[in-house]
């Protein structure tokens, strides 16, 4: 036998329509309490840009990242965007992000590479690499450049080298050149930190053959003096005379007033102080 099922009155469904409609509304005010408000919407591709540059010439880089951001979303063509794509590479580097910086140059070039400021993008990322680590505490430590990991290093001299290559009558290039040549001498330079650490710890036969490497790699860096010269007291060590001799000759040779002579491996004011 079926049950009656109990019909409702008109008086429920009023009441049910009204929670219904109250609950809809809670909802909707719940929606909108939570979304942001944008006050950029409607902005021009011409207004976006404006406000990057200012923001970038107060040193709200931040903001800029912000406005370049939603110009190339909203207006992905024309001037503005390549110039808010190259501009993205400089202000993520300015405001922190060495990875969002370095991914935006490699995308500019990537999209334009013909265009007229692609050596400007090459410059940057490489100035990117070049000052990855050199931060406020590198420096109240005076840390030895030569002591860090050397990625970044032979990665910011190889875009260098690219941008040399690609573009010599560049702008940029003569300031890319000048940091080539300090990071040979840094990259030469933990070559023979390294070889200096292992003499020091006995390890004579490694110190040389790390010498050597750095010889061999960079004959033209200022910590190749220091190289041969571990390499001599390393072979005096090991009493292979023969290549001891050869090592103190080609020292003597071209470096005769070496202050290694007289004082040893005790270090002075390192060459990268310098530059």
């Amino acid at each position: 036998m079926m049950r009656s099922v109990p019909a409702f009155s008109a008086s429920s469904f009023v009441l049910l329509r009204r929670l219904l409609a109250v609950f809809a509304l809670a909802t909707l005010a719940a929606c909108s309490s939570t979304t942001e408000y944008d006050e950029t919407a409607g902005w021009s591709a011409n207004k976006l840009y404006g406000e990057a540059k200012e923001a970038q010439a107060e040193g709200s880089w931040e903001n800029a990242v912000k406005f370049l951001e939603k110009l190339e979303a909203r207006y992905p063509y024309g001037r503005f965007a390549q110039q808010a794509q190259l501009e993205l590479a400089y202000v993520y580097w300015k405001a922190g992000e060495p990875g969002s910086a370095l991914a935006a140059a490699d995308r500019f070039i990537k999209l334009h590479p013909n265009h007229p400021a692609v050596d400007y993008a090459y410059y940057l990322k490489g100035l990117v690499n070049f000052n990855e680590d050199l931060g406020l505490i590198a420096y109240l430590n005076t840390q030895d450049q030569t002591e860090r990991d050397p990625k970044a290093a032979r990665e910011a001299f190889d875009t260098f080298k690219e941008l040399t290559t690609r573009f010599p009558k560049s702008k940029y290039t003569p300031d890319a050149i000048a940091r080539m040549n300090y990071l040979v001498n840094a990259l030469a330079s933990l070559e023979v930190h390294v070889a200096r650490y292992y003499f020091k710890r006995g390890a004579y036969i490694a110190a040389a053959n790390r010498a050597q490497i750095a010889l061999e790699t960079y004959p033209q860096a200022p910590a190749i003096e220091e190289a041969l010269y571990i390499m001599v007291i390393s072979y005096d060590k090991l009493g292979m005379q023969d290549l001891r001799d050869d090592a103190d000759r080609v020292f003597r040779k071209n470096f005769p007033n070496s202050r290694y002579i007289s004082t040893g491996l005790e270090r002075k004011t390192p060459w990268w102080q310098l530059w």
